[in-house]
C-alpha cells in the first residue's frame, strides 16, 4: 500500500481559508405549493429515491463483493479513479490509440535542435519573474536530500558498499534521528539489503522508525534503478519485484513514488509497469536537453504519461521531469548553476568534493550573511518555479554517493535549516521552505491541483489528476549537450547483453519447473528439491536484477566491474542448469530420490566453461549399439514443432522418438570462424522435434540401431579462391559455379551473392520478392565511448570478396556459411544464412536465420564500430519501428536536423520497416542492440564496438574488452492480406503480426536441451518419457510472462489459502492486416476468456486472485485495471485486453 503516511503541517497551514461563503445567484420564481410540498416531505422523497437507486444498482450489477485487499500500511492513500470523458468503443480505441496533448513525435517535429546559448542556463534562456506570482498561493519548496548509489560502475557493488554505501546509510540514520525536520529518500534495495545484514538491531529499529514517521522514504524500491533502453520487461518486473517484496517483508512498506534520475533516456514501458504495480508518481531526469527546453517553455515538465494504445486512460501515471542538465546540486536549485553550486555545502573547503568550477564557493551560513544568502537562494527557487504550473516546488539535494560522513550531512542540514528559518519567518517573501520526501512533494502538489485549476483551454489532460497535459511516447535518444547523443550504450559490451537474456530465459524456465514440481507434489518428500534450491534461486534473481542497473546491461562500467557482473550471471546460470537437470528427471520419473543430494543424470546441451566465453555444444558420442537420450523442455505456452540441432562426433547416427519410432534427420559438418580450418571435424545433427506447451519430450541419438534410416548427409558446395578446402567424410562436395547461388524450402528461395557471400534477395512462393541487399560495414569513430556514439562519417563496406563459402543442402536445413575477405588483414566477422524445412506451416519455415560470429579483437579494430545493413526495396521514407523492452513498438523517424548518432535507437528484440504497399521487413534479435534507418529502405543494426577513448562521462576508460560472440537474427519478409496504414501519415506505432510475435518468442525462449551423461543399450527399450502439464495450449497471442512460486523457501510454512503460486499473463497486440493465423500452426487467439481453473492437466486450481505486477496489491482498481479483472479471476475465466499484463495468485494441488 501507500508507503509514506501523509503527514500534516503544510497541507493545513498553506491552504487558503474556506470560510467565505460562495455567492450563488438566485433561482427564478417557483410555484409555492411545490416548494412547500418538497420541504415538508424532503426526508421521505430522499429515502424513496435512495431505495429505487439501490434496487436498480443491485439488479444491474449484482450484489457487490467485498474487496479482498490487505494493506501493508495502516493509512490508505487517496486513489483517483481514471474516468474517460468520452466513452470509446473498443474498435475505435484500437484504431485510434490514445488521445493526448503532447507526443514525443510532435516535439521532435517542432523543435529545430539549434542548441542556442541561453546564458547562465546554457540550454535554456534567461529566466525572470514579475514577483506577484505567489501573492495568492504561497511558494511551497520541498528540498529533498538524496544520495545516488550505483550498484556497480567504477567499483563493483561490493567495493562501493564497503567504501561508501554502508557509511551513507549509517549517516542517514544518525543525522535524521537528531531532528524530526530532516528528511531523506533512498532508492536501491541491493545496498539496503546488504546493509541490513550488517546493521545492529538498534540501527534497524531507528531506520524503521524514520520510515514510519515520514522522515525517510523508500522511492522506487527496486533492487536497482534499472536501465530503460536495453532491459527486457521480464527483467524489469523481476528487479522491481525482488526489491519491493524484500522491502515489504523486512520493513513493512511498499513504495508508491518512482525516482529515476540516472537512466539514459526513458521508456513508456516503465510507466506502464509502475502503474500496474500501484505506483502513483514518477520522477525522471535524463531527457534530451532540447525537449527539456521546449517542455519548460510551455510549463509542461509535469504531465500524465499515457500509453500510445490506451484510449481509456487506464495507464495514466503522473510524471515530474527535472528541467536542467544534471541531478547534482549545481543543476537542481534553479537555472543558474554558478549560484546553485554555492549552496552545495559539501563543497566547502575541508571536504573531499571538488570546489565549484564557476569560481564562487559555498560558505558557512551565519546570522550576518543569512539574509543575503537566503534571498539569493530563494531567487533561484522562484525562477525554477516559473517553469512549472503549480506553486509547489521540488528541489533535490544530493549527488553520487553523497552524505558519506556525519560532518558532510550536518553541513547540508545545518546550513539549509538556517536558510529555511529565515525564509519562513518573513511572510512578505510568500514562500515556505522545508526538507521533504517525494511523497511530501507529490501529496502537496496534488492537493494544490485539486484546489486550483491549472488546465489549459482545450487540454485533454487526465481524469486522474487535473491541471496537467497528457503525453505519450518515449525519450530516446538522449543528448545531454551539443551533438553528444547517448546511442553507443545500446551496443556496448554486446557479449554480456546476450548473457543477460540467456540468464532471463533460464531463470524463467527454472521458475516454471519449480512451480510444476510443487504443484504436482503429493507429499513433503518431493518439496525438498525445489525448497532446497531456494537460496540459489534468490541469488539468481538478484544477479539478474543487479545487471539491470543503468551501468550494468548498458555496458558502461569499468572492466573489472563488468567481470564481476559476468561472473555473478555465469555462476547463477550454472546453478539454474544443474537444478533444471534434476527437476526434469523428477518430472519424467527418472529420479526417484527427490532431493538435491544425488548428482544429475542429465547435463545441459550447451556448456559455458567461463563467464566470458561463448557456450559450446556438448558433443554426443554414443558407442556402437547404444543410444543417448536428449530431453527438450519447451518454456512456451504453445506446442512447438521445430527443427532442432545437437552436435555429434560421428555422422552415422539415427534419431528415435520417446516411443522408439524412427525420426527423419540430417547431418552436416560443424563450421567455425577459423580461416585455416573451417570444419571442426564434428557434425551437426538436425531433426524435427515436437514438444508440448511447458512440457518435456525425450529423443534418442542411437548408433547401430536396426530398422531406422540413418541421418541423411547434407550435400556441400564450395566457392573459394584457394583450393585447400578438403571435402569432409561422408559428404559429397561440388564446386559452386556462377555469380549467385540459391537455397530454398517450400515457402521461400534465398539468393546469395557468391562473390561477397551476402544475402541478396528473398523470393516467396506466393510471388512476393524482397530485395535484402545485405552489407557489412564499419564506422570509424574517434569521439565514441561507452556511452556516446560519435562517428566520423558514414559506415564503409568492409567485404572485399567471399573468401571461403560453403553451402550445405539437406532435407531439414539449408545453410550458406561465409568467411569473407575484408579490407582488414584479420577478418572480424563470419556468418551463416539458414532456412528450415519443418512441419508444414511451422513458424521456422517462414523465417531466415542469420548468425554473425563477431571478433572485434586487436588493434586493427580500435575506434571501429561494426554494423550490418539491409538495403531493401521497401519504400519506408526512413521510418522504422523498434521495440521498447520487448513489450511494445515505437515509431522511429530519421531527421536531417539531428546528426546520424541521434537517429540511432534501442532495439532490444525487434525492428521492422514497412512500405505504403504493406510489404514489411522485420529483424528479430535475441539480445539488445542499436538500429537506424538512415536512407530509404535501409535498416542497419550495430553488432559491436571497440573504442580506445573515454567519452568524458565519468567512466574514465574506453571499451576494449571485446569477446568473440555470436549474434542471431530471425528475418521475416511479409506482405499484407488487407489494407494497412501508411507509416508516413500514421504517427502511431504499428504492431508486429501474429507470426512475427511467434518468431520473436521462439528466438527469445528457445528449447532447453539436456543430454544423458551415460548412453544406454539401444536394444533395451525405455518407457516413453514425456511431460505435458497444460490441458491445452494457450491462445497464440497469450504469453506466460512468469509462472512461479515467489518464496519457495517458505512454501511449507505458508497456508495453502495464501495462494503460493503466481501466474503472469501478457496479451500481445498484433496487426490484423497480416495473416490472422500467422501462416503457422496457430489454433486460437485470446478473444475468448481463458479459464484459470481448467488450465492445467492433473493439477487443481483451488483459488485465483488478481494482484499487482509486483505481487503486493490486490485492489485491482487502484492499479488501473477495469473492475472486472479482480472479479473474474475469482470465478476462473479471465479475458485480457491486448497489450495488458495481468498477474494472478493461485493455489494449486495435484
Amino acid at each position: 500500500m501507500a508507503f509514506s503516511s501523509r503527514r500534516g503541517g503544510w497541507a493545513h497551514s498553506l491552504l487558503p481559508s474556506s470560510n467565505s461563503k460562495s455567492k450563488i445567484p438566485r433561482k427564478g420564481r417557483k410555484r409555492t405549493f411545490i416548494k412547500d410540498f418538497f420541504l415538508a416531505n424532503f426526508f421521505i422523497i430522499g429515502l424513496s429515491l435512495s431505495i429505487i437507486f439501490l434496487l436498480f444498482v443491485t439488479f444491474r450489477y449484482g450484489v457487490p463483493k467485498p474487496l479482498a485487499f490487505k494493506s501493508t500500511n495502516s493509512r490508505l492513500p487517496k486513489f483517483r479513479k481514471s474516468v474517460p470523458r468520452k466513452p470509446i468503443s473498443p474498435k475505435v480505441a484500437a484504431a485510434s490509440g490514445a488521445a493526448v496533448d503532447i507526443t514525443t513525435k510532435d516535439l521532435y517535429d517542432k523543435i529545430e535542435f539549434l542548441d542556442k546559448d541561453g546564458g547562465p542556463w546554457k540550454q535554456g534562456w534567461v529566466v525572470n519573474y514579475k514577483g506577484d506570482e505567489w501573492d495568492s498561493e504561497k511558494l511551497k519548496i520541498f528540498v529533498v536530500p538524496h544520495s545516488h548509489n550505483d550498484p556497480g560502475w567504477k567499483l563493483t557493488v561490493e567495493e562501493y558498499y564497503d567504501r561508501q554505501s554502508r557509511h551513507i546509510l549509517d549517516t542517514i540514520v544518525e543525522t535524521l534521528s537528531k531532528d524530526v525536520r530532516r528528511k531523506f529518500i533512498w532508492e536501491e534495495m541491493s545496498y539496503l539489503e546488504r546493509w541490513w545484514r550488517d546493521a545492529s538491531s538498534t540501527k534497524k529499529e531507528s531506520f524503521i522508525n524514520l520510515v514510519q514517521n515520514g522522515q525517510l522514504e523508500i522511492v522506487g524500491g527496486g533492487w536497482v534503478m534499472n536501465d530503460e533502453a536495453n532491459s527486457h520487461y521480464f527483467a524489469i518486473i523481476e528487479q522491481i519485484t525482488e526489491g519491493n517484496m524484500w522491502l515489504n517483508e523486512t520493513i513493512g512498506v511498499v513504495p508508491k513514488n518512482s525516482w529515476a534520475i540516472d537512466p539514459f533516456g526513458y521508456s513508456p514501458t516503465m510507466a506502464y509497469l509502475l502503474r500496474r504495480m500501484g505506483f502513483e508518481n514518477m520522477l525522471i531526469q535524463r531527457t534530451h536537453y532540447e525537449l527539456k527546453k521546449e517542455l519548460s517553455w510551455n510549463k509542461n515538465l509535469e504531465y500524465i504519461w499515457r500509453q500510445s494504445w490506451d484510449a481509456e486512460e487506464t495507464t495514466d501515471i503522473f510524471v515530474h521531469m527535472m528541467p536542467f542538465y544534471s541531478y547534482d546540486i549545481p543543476h537542481t536549485c534553479g537555472p543558474e548553476p554558478a549560484i546553485c553550486c554555492q549552496f552545495d555545502f559539501a563543497r566547502m573547503r575541508g571536504f573531499m568534493y571538488e570546489l565549484c568550477p564557476w569560481g564562487e564557493h559555498p560558505v558557512e551560513t551565519n546570522q550576518e550573511n543569512v539574509q543575503a544568502r537566503a534571498l539569493k537562494l530563494l531567487d533561484q527557487y522562484k525562477k525554477k518555479s516559473t517553469l512549472y504550473r503549480t506553486n509547489t516546488l521540488l528541489v533535490p539535494l544530493g549527488d553520487d554517493f553523497r552524505y558519506i560522513s556525519i560532518d558532510e550531512a550536518e553541513a547540508q542540514f545545518r546550513n539549509y535549516q538556517l536558510l529555511f528559518d529565515y525564509i519562513n519567518s518573513n511572510p512578505s517573501l510568500n514562500a515556505e521552505a522545508k526538507f521533504g520526501t517525494l511523497e511530501d512533494y507529490f501529496h502537496t502538489l496534488r492537493d494544490e491541483a485539486d484546489r486550483i485549476n491549472y488546465s489549459r483551454p482545450g487540454e485533454i489532460g487526465s481524469g486522474q489528476v487535473g491541471g496537467f497535459p497528457s503525453l505519450s511516447g518515449d525519450f530516446f535518444t538522449y543528448a545531454d549537450r551539443q551533438l553528444d547523443y547517448w546511442s553507443g550504450y545500446y551496443v556496448s559490451r554486446p557479449f554480456f547483453k546476450a548473457v543477460d537474456r540467456v540468464l532471463e530465459q533460464t531463470l524463467r524456465a527454472s521458475e516454471m519447473l519449480i512451480a510444476l514440481l510443487l504443484a504436482n507434489c503429493h507429499r513433503a518428500q518431493c518439496e525438498k528439491l525445489p525448497t532446497g534450491f531456494a537460496y540459489k534461486l534468490t541469488a539468481a534473481r538478484r544477479n539478474l536484477a543487479l545487471f539491470q542497473h543503468h551501468d550494468g546491461v548498458t555496458g558502461t562500467a569499468k572492466d573489472h566491474v563488468v567481470e564481476d557482473y559476468g561472473t555473478r550471471m555465469h555462476m547463477s546460470l550454472q546453478d539454474l542448469q544443474i537444478f533444471m537437470s534434476k527437476a526434469i528427471e523428477v518430472l519424467l520419473g527418472i529420479r526417484q530420490e527427490k532431493s538435491d543430494q544425488t548428482p544429475a543424470q542429465l547435463e545441459p546441451a550447451q556448456v559455458r566453461s567461463k563467464y566470458d566465453i561463448q557456450p559450446t555444444h556438448r558433443v554426443i558420442n554414443p558407442p556402437e549399439g547404444s543410444a543417448q537420450s536428449v530431453v527438450l523442455f519447451n518454456p512456451l505456452e504453445q506446442t512447438r514443432n521445430e527443427v532442432v540441432m545437437v552436435v555429434v562426433n560421428r555422422p552415422d547416427v539415427t534419431v528415435l522418438a520417446s516411443n522408439w519410432t524412427c525420426v527423419k534427420s540430417q547431418v552436416s559438418p560443424e563450421l567455425q570462424h577459423d580461416k585455416s580450418k573451417i570444419f571442426t571435424g564434428r557434425h551437426r545433427l538436425h531433426w524435427r522435434a515436437s514438444v508440448p506447451a511447458m512440457g518435456l519430450e525425450t529423443y534418442y541419438i542411437a548408433v547401430g540401431f536396426v530398422g531406422c534410416e540413418k541421418a541423411k548427409p547434407a550435400k556441400l558446395k564450395f566457392a573459394t579462391k584457394s583450393n585447400h578446402l578438403p571435402c569432409p567424410a561422408p559428404y559429397s562436395c561440388s564446386k559452386l559455379e556462377g555469380d549467385t547461388a540459391e537455397i530454398q524450402n517450400r515457402h521461400q528461395t534465398l539468393t546469395i551473392d557468391v562473390k561477397l557471400g551476402l544475402l541478396q534477395k528473398i523470393s516467396h512462393k506466393d510471388g512476393l520478392q524482397s530485395v535484402v541487399g545485405e552489407e557489412i560495414g564499419m564506422y570509424s569513430s574517434w569521439g565514441s565511448g561507452a556511452y556516446l556514439f560519435k562517428p566520423t562519417g558514414d559506415a564503409q563496406p568492409i567485404i572485399k570478396g567471399a573468401g571461403q563459402l560453403v553451402i550445405s543442402e539437406g532435407p531439414l536445413m539449408q545453410e550458406v556459411f561465409s568467411y569473407p575477405k575484408t579490407t582488414m588483414e584479420k577478418t572480424p566477422i563470419s556468418h551463416s544464412t539458414r532456412i528450415y524445412n519443418g512441419e508444414k506451416n511451422s513458424i521456422q519455415e517462414f523465417l531466415v536465420e542469420k548468425e554473425y560470429h563477431v571478433e572485434l579483437i586487436g588493434q586493427d579494430f580500435n575506434d571501429k564500430e561494426l554494423i550490418v545493413r539491409y538495403k531493401t526495396d521497401i519504400d519506408n521514407s526512413r521510418i522504422f519501428y523498434s521495440d521498447l523492452n520487448g513489450f511494445q513498438m515505437s515509431r522511429r523517424e530519421t531527421y536531417d536536423k539531428i546528426p546520424l548518432q541521434g537517429n540511432y535507437y534501442p532495439m532490444p528484440s525487434l525492428a521492422f520497416m514497412q512500405g505504403p504497399n504493406g510489404h514489411r521487413f522485420s529483424v528479430h534479435t535475441r539480445q539488445s542492440l542499436g538500429a537506424a534507418s538512415l536512407k530509404n529502405g535501409w535498416l542497419e543494426i550495430m553488432l559491436d564496438r571497440r573504442l580506445v577513448r573515454d567519452d568524458d562521462r565519468g567512466l574514465g576508460q574506453g571499451v576494449m574488452d571485446n569477446r568473440p560472440m555470436n549474434v542471431v537474427f530471425h528475418i521475416l519478409a511479409e506482405s499484407n492480406i488487407s489494407s494497412t496504414s501508411n507509416p508516413v501519415s500514421n504517427p502511431l506505432p504499428f504492431h508486429p503480426s501474429l507470426l512475427s510475435h511467434s518468431v520473436g518468442a521462439h528466438l527469445n525462449y528457445p528449447f532447453h536441451g539436456f543430454i544423458a551423461k551415460k548412453p544406454q543399450e539401444s536394444t533395451v527399450q525405455q518407457p516413453s518419457r514425456y511431460f505435458s502439464p497444460l490441458a491445452s495450449p494457450l491462445p497464440c497471442d497469450l504469453h506466460i510472462v512468469t509462472f512461479k512460486v515467489p518464496r519457495p523457501s517458505k512454501y511449507s510454512q505458508q497456508l495453502p489459502e495464501g495462494s503460493r503460486f503466481v501466474l503472469m499473463l501478457h496479451r500481445r497486440k498484433w496487426d490484423s492486416s497480416y495473416c490472422r493465423k500467422g501462416r503457422s500452426q496457430c489454433s486460437s487467439i485470446a478473444d475468448e476468456p481463458v479459464n484459470l481453473f481448467s488450465m492445467f492437466k492433473g493439477i487443481a486450481v483451488l483459488n485465483a486472485r488478481a494482484t499487482s505486477l509486483n505481487l503486493l496489491h490486490e485492489n485491482t482498481e487502484m492499479l488501473g485495471y477495469n473492475e472486472q479483472v479482480g472479479e473474474t479471476a475469482q470465478e476462473g475465466p479471465v479475458l485480457i485486453s491486448p497489450m495488458e499484463i495481468q498477474a494472478y495468485k493461485l493455489e494449486l494441488r495435484p
